[in-house]
Parts: C-alpha cells; sequence; structure tokens
C-alpha cells in the first residue's frame, strides 16, 4: 500500500446521478477505474442530500430523472455559485435539451447510449484544477460580474495567459468591461460561443481571450477563416483525408479538427460556410468525430468551437442560407462585439496600445498623441473600427516626421479604386466601346474599407489560381514573397496551403 504524502493532491470526487442502476453501476465502475472518488444517487433528492453533505469536484447527472429534471441541479449550483462542473447526460436526438443544460451553465454533455471512451474524455476535463486566469482581470473591470471559479493555488501558467489575453482587449468603457466579465464567465465551461460584430471590431480577439481564460490554455487555438477555404477542398481541411484519398494527396493529414484536439477551434466567418459543408460540420459537433476522406473509421476529437460572423445569422436561417439546427449549436453563449463607434471613450486608450505596436514592430520611437488627434479622431466615422483606426495610425505613423503625431485625413480622399479590368463576354467584344454602358460605382462611404475589401478578392483570386502556391501568386501581382505575406496577415485572409507550410492567418482586428 502506497504512503500517503502530505501534499500529495486528492483524487477528484464525483457525484453520479442516474436512476437506472445498471447504468449507474457501469459510470461507477467506469470512474472509480480512473482513480476517482464516486458517489452516486438514484434521484434528484438524493442528489440533494449528497451536495448539501459536502463538495464535489464534477457532478454527472441524466437529464430526465424519477422526482424531476437534472437541470435542477445545474441551477442550484449556479444559483448557490459553488465550484462543481455539471456534465448532463441526454437521450439521443433531444439537441434542444444539451443546448438548454448548456446555456443553463452545464460544463458538457453526452448523447446516451454513452461512449465509456468519450464518457472519461469529458470527465477528465472537467475536473480538471479550474484556472484564475480571467477573474483578477475581470474582477477589476467588473467586479460585481464575475463569480469565483474556484480555489487558487497562486500564480500559474494559465493566469498568465489569461491576463495577456484580457489586456489585448484595450478599454475601460462599459461595453469593453461587460465583454470582459463575460468571457470569465464563458471561459470555464465547454459550451460553443458565438462571436457576432461588424468587420474590424475584434471577434478574433475575444475568441482567443476565451481560449486563453479557459482550462484549455494549455491546448492549441486553431483559428480557420470559413470564407477563405475552396468548397472542394473544405472536407479535407476541417476532417484530414488518407494518403491517395484524392489526387495529390502523398501522406495521411490531419484536418483542423485533429490540430486542436485538447483545445479550441474557431471558426471565423462561419456564415460563409456553404451549406453542404454545414451538415457536416452539425454531425461532427454532435458526434465529437470526424472521418478522414479515405478513412473507413471514425476520429474521435475533443474540441471547443468558438464561432464568429459579422453577419445576421437570424436572417441567414430565415433566408435558407444557414442551417437553423447548426445555428443553435453554435449559439448556445454569445458574445456581442460593439462597434467602435459605440466606444469613443476607449479611442485614447486604443491609440496608445496601437501606436505602441506600431513603433515597436517599426523600430522608432513612439510618437505623442495630442488631444487635437484624439478629437479629430473621435468625430471621423470609422465605420471600418479598429482596423479601420489601426491602418489610419499606420500611415500616421510612416508619413510623421516629428515627435507629435499628425493625422491627415485627406490622403484618404483618393478616386475610387477601379475593379481589374476583366477579359470582355463575346456579346461584349462586338459592341463598340462608345455604346457600352458606362455606369460609374458608386461612392463609397468608407473608402479604406472599400479599398482593403478590392484588394482582398484580387489576393484571394491570385492565390486560388496558383493552387495557393503564395510565392506563384506574389510573382504573377508583382509582389515579393514578403509583400503578398505582409499583405495577407493585414487582410486575414486564411489560405489552405501555404507554400511556408503555414496553416493560413487572420487578422487580429477580426
Amino acid at each position: 500500500m502506497s504512503t500517503h504524502h502530505p501534499t500529495a493532491v486528492l483524487p477528484a470526487q464525483i457525484l453520479v446521478v442516474d436512476d437506472e442502476p445498471d447504468l449507474r453501476t457501469l459510470y461507477e465502475l467506469t470512474l472509480l477505474r480512473e482513480g476517482y472518488r464516486v458517489e452516486a444517487a438514484g434521484s434528484l433528492s438524493e442528489a440533494r442530500e449528497h451536495l448539501d453533505a459536502g463538495r464535489f469536484d464534477a457532478v454527472i447527472t441524466d437529464m430526465r430523472l424519477p422526482d424531476g429534471l437534472g437541470m435542477e441541479i445545474i441551477q442550484r449550483i449556479q444559483k448557490d455559485q459553488r465550484s462543481e462542473r455539471c456534465v448532463v447526460m441526454t437521450a439521443y436526438g433531444s439537441a434542444e435539451n444539451a443546448v438548454e443544460a448548456l446555456k443553463a451553465g452545464a460544463f458538457d454533455y453526452l448523447t446516451k447510449p454513452v461512449d465509456l471512451k468519450q464518457f472519461r474524455a469529458v470527465v477528465a476535463s472537467a475536473v480538471q484544477r479550474q484556472p484564475q486566469a480571467a477573474v483578477p482581470a475581470a474582477k477589476a473591470a467588473h467586479p460585481a460580474a464575475v463569480p469565483s471559479v474556484g480555489e487558487g493555488r497562486g500564480p500559474t501558467p494559465s493566469t498568465t495567459l489569461g491576463d495577456r489575453a484580457l489586456e489585448r482587449l484595450v478599454g475601460e468603457s462599459e461595453p469593453m468591461r461587460l465583454i470582459k466579465s463575460h468571457i470569465a464567465k464563458v471561459a470555464r465551461g465547454m459550451a460553443p460561443v458565438l462571436v457576432r460584430g461588424e468587420s474590424g471590431t475584434g471577434k478574433e480577439l475575444v475568441a482567443r481571450a476565451v481560449h486563453a481564460c479557459s482550462q484549455r490554455s494549455d491546448g492549441p487555438f486553431v483559428a480557420v477563416n470559413c470564407g477563405a477555404i475552396p468548397e472542394n477542398l473544405l472536407e479535407a481541411e476541417f476532417f484530414g483525408a488518407r494518403k491517395g484519398s484524392y489526387t495529390g494527396s502523398a501522406a495521411d493529414r490531419d484536418g483542423y479538427f485533429q490540430a486542436a484536439r485538447g483545445g479550441t477551434l474557431f471558426l471565423d466567418e462561419i456564415g460563409d460556410l456553404p451549406l453542404a459543408m454545414q451538415s457536416k460540420l452539425l454531425r461532427a459537433i454532435q458526434e465529437r468525430s470526424v472521418r478522414p476522406i479515405g478513412s473507413t473509421q471514425e476520429d474521435a476529437v475533443d474540441v471547443r468551437i468558438v464561432s464568429a460572423t459579422h453577419k445576421d445569422l437570424h436572417a441567414e436561417v430565415q433566408a435558407s442560407r444557414f442551417r437553423q439546427d447548426l445555428f443553435y449549436r453554435l449559439n448556445v453563449i454569445e458574445i456581442s462585439v460593439p462597434p467602435l463607434r459605440d466606444r469613443r471613450d476607449d479611442l485614447p486608450a486604443l491609440c496608445n496600445a496601437l501606436l505602441a505596436r506600431i513603433a515597436q514592430d517599426g523600430g522608432m520611437p513612439v510618437p505623442r498623441l495630442t488631444s487635437d488627434v484624439i478629437a479629430r479622431l473621435a468625430d471621423h466615422p470609422l465605420e471600418g473600427n479598429v482596423r479601420e483606426l489601426e491602418n489610419l495610425l499606420h500611415r500616421a505613423v510612416a508619413l510623421n516626421d516629428g515627435d507629435e503625431l499628425h493625422l491627415d485625413f485627406m490622403s484618404n480622399s483618393a478616386a475610387p479604386f477601379e475593379a481589374a479590368a476583366l477579359p470582355l463576354t463575346a456579346a461584349e467584344a462586338v459592341t463598340p466601346a462608345r455604346e457600352r454602358p458606362t455606369a460609374r460605382p458608386a461612392m463609397p462611404s468608407d473608402l479604406q474599407s472599400y479599398l482593403d475589401q478590392h484588394e482582398r478578392e484580387v489576393l484571394v483570386r491570385a492565390l486560388q489560381e496558383s493552387g495557393f502556391n503564395r510565392t506563384a501568386a506574389a510573382a504573377r501581382l508583382g509582389l515579393s514573397l514578403r509583400q503578398i505575406r505582409y499583405r495577407i496577415a493585414r487582410l486575414g485572409i486564411s489560405t489552405p496551403h501555404g507554400d511556408d507550410g503555414g496553416v493560413g492567418t487572420l487578422d487580429d482586428a477580426g
């Protein structure tokens, strides 16, 4: 018998609640073999007695019990601000019950009949010691809104990661304080998160903060731009492929789900995903497994899904462009990122943070930000949000020749970008030029966003036509490899196959 060391960590204690004796025994034996301490209850009233008598690391409960619903256990844990993480077991096909449980505060869910391998993985994730990543920063931002997330044992790597991620969400305005406190709460579970907001508001930063403040912060964060992957490559990119499964596949390769195993999979611009792929994504989320192209077996995957969009997915569902069942799966918890015009109080802090980064990247001193510049920025529409602000400051720093920063908005008022000439159709080719319609493009309300959009379209087209070979695309556009990489990163273009081996890049401003 092993001797007990005074500093040894006790095994996690778990409460199992199920009214079927055979299943209850199966769960108990499985958990005991994993080294956990286990208590069991066959009804809601018995579960209440166990909760009154002590504390647990996790509670695993069936949804339907003889004297009530497992949902009541979740509600009690939430109301009393207890630290137990609750895993709910729902009948197969009861997707709405799982979503309701996650919204109520459940850590995760399992579908009956329960796969024991999946059961062990979910329980292992639930009983991990809960990090203090978000608490100090979030309490400072909004102290009344953040409940305790467990007992701390001093600084941990997760604390540093979480604090750094929250610090990158610059601003102390009320909208930003609420977002930080919301991140602190939602990071604790496994519920899918949908981040909504206009282009350039910082949706990816929010997604990264959710990951960094969670117990999965040591795992990978894999970001995917759903709108930048050719439709014929989507399944291979998401789920992987086996050698020889399609032309050019010379070796087995993992997809995004496998790459994000144990961490977070961030699906940016989820609204751009084609309907056929939406159904496959839904199945992968529900079954927690994916089947690589060319494989006869499925790979179990343990990922948390965080998605983002600038589109109104409610309207997309109504227009039959987005699956309603996938929408409800992804939109368990929603974080809405406000546009910059709704938090102009954050402009001074944002400008200082952006200028410090721009100056550091350029190896130059940080120019002084005057109140006049702040006032001019506050009067500017800034419809491109933080991304437009960063572009304005980039140009100002590049053109600056003194200690003080000067903005020249007139440099942004050049003639609108003319679309690249495309080959004429057969009908146009035989029509005299003077008889062709000469409709002028509408004057853009936000020139920088207009220019960025056209530059992005040209780059994406060049990448697609070159098979996503960046060197070839750069040569075609008269750019160096370094220049095209910079533009790909700045415009948030994700490349499924980079010639430098990268998975792709996304712009931090979201």
